[in-house]
């Protein structure tokens, strides 16, 4: 990864939608160089997924995972991503072994999401965080 693959990062972390051809013009570059490199970025396992940053109307959460000694965390983190309204997993060091972002419109379909997770086999106890406020 050189220079011009971390500016394509950060420019792609404002605005994921922003054209190849527009990102073109601001590196000085082909379209087709852009979308090369975006592509070999994907490939290298860089950039895993585009995703959308939901606004003031949707409810973030971070759900505190403690999985039983006997069942692999990584199967449990597996599992815990194919939920609805998953947006992120961690494994972690500490009193908890994973760390999930969830992200929804209502406190209901929140709820539903914390309920799947409690679901899961393997997972022993959960802590709830909502977000009040993010500070960019």
């Amino acid at each position: 990864m050189d220079e011009i693959d971390r500016v394509i990062l950060e420019e792609l972390k404002k605005n994921s939608r922003i054209s190849f051809v527009e990102l073109g013009k601001k590196l000085n570059m082909s379209e087709s160089a852009v979308r090369r490199r975006v592509k070999n970025l994907q490939k290298a396992g860089v950039i895993r997924r585009f995703t959308i940053e939901v606004g003031d109307g949707a409810i973030s959460a971070f759900v505190l995972v403690s999985v039983e000694p006997s069942i692999p965390t990584g199967e449990v983190a597996e599992e815990i991503a194919r939920i609805p309204n998953v947006r992120s997993i961690h494994e972690v060091t500490g009193v908890y072994d994973i760390v999930v972002t969830i992200s929804a419109v209502s406190v209901a379909e929140t709820n539903r999401c914390i309920d799947e997770i409690r679901r899961v086999r393997g997972v022993k106890s959960t802590n709830t965080m909502i977000v009040l406020r993010e500070i960019p």
